[in-house]
């Protein structure tokens, strides 16, 4: 599973309950805490006693009501009632909304369910790839759009295994950076931050270099190195007077067509009654640029078609088809003359430069979607330089986690992905900041209550923490709850937070109504290093007993040992006392899953790791040589070691660990998830973060 990591100014690695970095499900993970902003060993030892968590929390969230602090940190955000900040997240700020919609779907349709509840959101991030904001991106209907003017909801092309793809913008945001500008051979160039990422021939690499936390130096651009992508757009046609003439001797020779948008453009340019084929007589004596742009555009919307992702220009008139022609060689667009018409040729950036010099009205994209994602020789860097200023830079997340950026391949930033569905629009000021949904249990019952809702599974936990220590303040889980089993709707929790044990006896009156899965994720039983790994989350113990205090109510709970770091916890004495605790427990199932090192949680644990064990940097180094996933021998290694335990501890071998090589192999623990979804089904690194 993802380990979440902190984010922020400081060095350090801590986590801190419900509050992820990632989010590739369909809802974005919660605020984590900065690093430097030490939690109180009195505050982590609160945890072990379950019946003061919970009062002690509503005694200093109470004092912080009329705090002088209290002030709107995010004013405009969609909701906001007021925003709080309290002494145990010192750097902070609650923001208390009124939201519009708590049931949310998931996209992917790899998780064992499709729809989660998340009464608490926020980002502490990173964002670290961001371009200037005039940089065109490919929208789905083959256009393009500055990403500054971008919005949530928007459809963008993305990649998915070599192809091009539709996906839809999820979150879109500002900051400001250092500007560096990129220049590639044919031309294109690009401004960025010195840490955005591009997709070249031999994988992602950074804009400029730099060193990611201490723990290794970062790939980056040199010259020479190849972009992947079509190269850069060219820019859309003015629509001058020349343009509109153009147009209406396009359209209206080469047939005006039925579509309304088609007319509208056409009266417009007109400025009247669209004139007929008859009124069109001489020809323009010197036709221009802009000129055959319009005449190419309106040909197009009338007669031209994108079969197959092929553009072709057609007419039955001889006139009409010999301007075509001289259009296109006027304007160096390459082409072949044919039986059926007149082909572009070049390949997919060819086809995207007519689209986007012509400016047709009828969209296009059918040309683009699906097409290989090619890599030409004009894509080398010429140079990558400092501007040595500041600017507002702009990114967006999508849900393929990349989009196309003039022409080139372009990474999001890996916190908004799997990260937003904040409800508000995730800028530069968005630093440690948790979104409460004061209102979650009026709009969920109101949601359940639609005549559309089929009583799916609900999940709770896969991207925030239900049971963080904010619940203790907002007591919103028990509505719930209660909201859940009242519409006959499963649900399944998962926490590392104790404060579910106030909930044990609302959950088990649930149980007796829908299927109900309770899943506790502990890493490690090592109070001193989980303290310095989890400062401000409950002790390994705590959340032992409330496994024991689950199962001791009748319910079934899952077990993620989650995650197990190499050289740290993997020993077998330390599994073996884990693994023995948890059985003791009485544990439904248990799941065990390496650490998984995602761009972005690589650089900040690196950081921590060269600190407080540098010994071990050389071997995470070779271990996560490949990217995310820890090498696939250490995979075996390490499941041939549990294994044995598993059967020593009476718990179940088939379900519990990974055996392949391949961490997406393993699955739910059982008892994690209602009974109407145990089908085995594998854990998705990519969209459940909470671990």
């Amino acid at each position: 599973m993802l380990l979440r990591m902190p984010i922020g100014r400081s060095q350090g690695f801590r986590l801190v309950p419900g509050h992820t970095c990632r989010a590739s499900a369909s809802e974005p993970g919660t605020a984590l805490r900065p690093v430097g902003t030490a939690v109180g060993s009195a505050t982590v030892a609160a945890f072990d006693d379950h019946s003061n968590a919970c009062s002690n929390e509503v005694m200093r969230w109470d004092g912080q009501k009329d705090a002088a602090d209290r002030q709107q940190v995010l004013p405009g955000l969609p909701g906001l009632v007021r925003s709080v900040r309290t002494p145990e997240f010192s750097d902070v700020v609650f923001h208390e909304v009124r939201a519009k919609s708590v049931l949310n779907r998931v996209t992917g349709g790899r998780l064992p369910f499709e729809w989660t509840v998340n009464p608490y959101r926020g980002c502490t991030h990173g964002c670290t790839y961001c371009l200037a904001g005039d940089t065109p991106v490919l929208l789905a209907d083959g256009r393009t759009k500055p990403i500054a003017e971008l919005s949530v909801g928007e459809e963008v092309f993305g990649t998915r295994e070599g192809r091009y793809v539709v996906t839809r913008v999820k979150a879109h945001w500002t900051t400001v950076k250092p500007a560096y500008r990129l220049t590639l051979e044919d031309g294109t160039q690009v401004v960025a931050s010195g840490d955005h990422r591009f997709l070249t021939t031999d994988g992602w690499k950074h804009l400029a270099p730099g060193r990611c936390a201490d723990f290794e130096e970062r790939p980056f651009l040199a010259r020479g190195v190849r972009l992947v992508g079509t190269g850069r757009f060219a820019a859309p046609p003015t629509g001058n007077d020349d343009y509109q003439r153009g147009y209406l001797w396009g359209v209206v020779r080469g047939g005006l067509p039925g579509d309304p948008d088609v007319r509208a453009r056409a009266q417009e340019y007109a400025k009247g009654p669209i004139p007929r084929e008859s009124d069109l007589v001489e020809w323009p004596t010197t036709p221009g640029e802009d000129w055959s742009k319009g005449f190419l555009a309106g040909l197009f919307d009338s007669r031209g078609t994108a079969t197959g992702g092929e553009l072709v220009l057609s007419s039955s008139d001889s006139v009409v088809f010999e301007a075509a022609v001289l259009a296109l060689l006027r304007l160096r667009i390459p082409h072949v003359v044919e039986v059926r018409g007149v082909r572009i040729t070049g390949g997919l950036a060819e086809k995207l430069r007519f689209l986007h010099l012509t400016g047709p009205v009828v969209a296009r994209g059918n040309a683009v979607e699906g097409a290989a994602v090619p890599s030409t020789g004009k894509l080398g860097v010429v140079s990558v330089e400092a501007l040595g200023v500041t600017r507002t830079l702009y990114d967006i997340t999508t849900g393929t986690g990349d989009f196309i950026a003039n022409g080139l391949v372009s990474h999001n930033c890996f916190a908004r992905n799997t990260h937003t569905y904040l409800d508000l629009d995730a800028g530069r000021d968005f630093d440690s900041q948790v979104v409460v949904k004061v209102n979650a249990v009026e709009v969920l019952t109101a949601q359940l209550k639609s005549r559309r809702w089929r009583r799916e599974h609900v999940a709770m936990g896969t991207n925030t923490d239900p049971y963080q220590r904010a619940e203790g303040r907002y007591a919103l889980m028990p509505g719930i709850i209660r909201a859940l089993a009242d519409s006959g709707t499963p649900f399944s929790v998962l926490t590392k937070g104790t404060v579910l044990a106030r909930d044990i006896p609302l959950l088990r009156e649930a149980a007796a109504r829908v299927p109900v899965g309770v899943g506790v994720s502990i890493a490690l039983l090592d109070r001193e290093l989980q303290a310095r790994l989890e400062p401000g989350t409950p002790s390994p113990r705590a959340r032992l007993d409330l496994v024991r205090r689950v199962r001791e109510a009748g319910l079934p709970c899952g077990v993620f040992v989650a995650p197990v770091l190499p050289g740290l916890t993997d020993s077998v004495d330390r599994l073996d006392e884990l693994l023995g605790g948890i059985a003791a427990a009485g544990a439904s199932g248990v799941t065990v899953l390496p650490l998984h090192l995602r761009p972005g949680a690589r650089e900040w644990f690196g950081r921590w790791l060269v600190r407080e064990r540098p010994d071990l940097v050389e071997e995470y180094r070779e271990l996560y040589a490949r990217g995310a996933y820890v090498d696939a021998r250490y995979r075996r290694r390490l499941a041939a070691r549990i294994e044995p335990l598993l059967r020593r501890h009476g718990l179940d071998t088939r379900r519990g660990l990974d055996r392949s090589g391949a961490d997406d192999d393993a699955v739910w623990p059982e008892g994690s998830l209602p009974g109407v979804a145990e089908n085995a089904r594998v854990v998705d690194q990519e969209q459940l973060t909470l671990l």
